[in-house]
């Protein structure tokens, strides 16, 4: 067989994976070893041991980390609580949430303190949702479902706010339920949607829709987004699995496949997608092509912590 891999563009590092990532390797650069993170930096495997082997200390609660060192905060953001209790401890704090996820907390705050009840829609479990609830926990409740959505009862007016590593089609069945059952409702910004979780999903729909029957997913099972992906490539018509970029790939996984998808979270690095490429041009499938969604020129700029002049 001489088959051949689409790769979708964009896909991997987002802005703000990127700006985490530097943030922790720059605090390593100018303090040395060890710099304290809460949380995973980002939901990826091989990044987190990478910076583990440089010297980065990963842990889930402030209260681990001991009093005076560097607390870095991960890019899924965390509620007030977290910051309030990192301060008292003396922790030095560097704050690597992506600005997506701040502008999200912002509403949440601004909902709920002009009286509305906030409905943030995505999954109560995921570390980003459970730190923007934390926001207004008295004034915010978490949707996961059109049922939910249907069953919400309040008198308060009601202002929608998203996860941002949903994408518009996760979160419009949800929305449209919450008008149904709400009425008059405060409906979510189209840039509460981040950028790079729409255009990664886009660009697996438009792999299938050019003949992929197998769309691999390179990604962590903690990455909400790449597993998401997964699920996307199957709505479409393919199968779909989410692999590490490490691990050889199974034979009986990609036979009878002659066009494959190939795709990657973005918290996954594009050194894994060149390595799972270059293996699927060894097995069989050298014709490489790209397919291209969109263009991405984002950028965020670094916290003052480690801000060069």
């Amino acid at each position: 067989m001489s088959g051949r891999v689409l790769l979708a563009a964009p896909r991997s590092f987002c802005a703000g994976v990127d700006r985490a990532i530097e943030i922790v390797e720059r605090l390593l650069e100018q303090h040395g070893a060890p710099v304290y993170v809460r949380h995973q930096i980002v939901h990826n495997e091989h990044v987190v041991r990478r910076l583990e082997g440089l010297g980065a200390v990963f842990v889930e609660d402030e209260s681990e980390i001991p009093e005076g060192e560097i607390c870095v905060l991960s890019a899924h953001g965390v509620a007030p609580s977290v910051k309030e209790n990192a301060q008292r401890r003396g922790l030095r704090i560097v704050d690597a949430t992506c600005p997506l996820v701040n502008k999200v907390h912002a509403e949440a705050r601004r909902y709920a303190d002009s009286g509305h009840l906030v409905a943030l829609v995505g999954h109560k479990n995921h570390v980003e949702v459970i730190g923007t609830m934390g926001e207004r926990p008295d004034s915010t409740v978490v949707i996961e479902s059109p049922e939910q959505a249907r069953a919400l009862k309040t008198d308060k007016p009601v202002a929608v706010i998203t996860q941002t590593t949903l994408s518009l089609d996760d979160v419009a069945p949800i929305v449209d339920a919450l008008g149904e059952s709400q009425g008059g409702l405060r409906r979510p910004h189209a840039d509460d949607i981040c950028y790079a979780t729409q255009n990664r999903q886009d660009a697996v729909k438009a792999m299938v829709a050019e003949g992929a029957t197998l769309v691999l997913v390179i990604g962590s099972q903690t990455s909400s987004n790449a597993v998401r992906l997964v699920e996307v490539a199957e709505a479409a018509g393919a199968q779909a699995t989410l692999i590490d970029g490490e691990s050889r790939l199974d034979d009986v996984l990609i036979d009878g496949h002659e066009t494959i998808g190939l795709t990657a979270g973005a918290s996954t690095p594009e050194q894994l997608v060149q390595n799972v490429a270059r293996e699927l041009s060894e097995r069989g499938h050298p014709k490489l092509e790209e397919i291209t969604v969109a263009r991405e020129h984002v950028h965020f700029r670094l916290p003052k912590e480690v801000a060069r002049a």
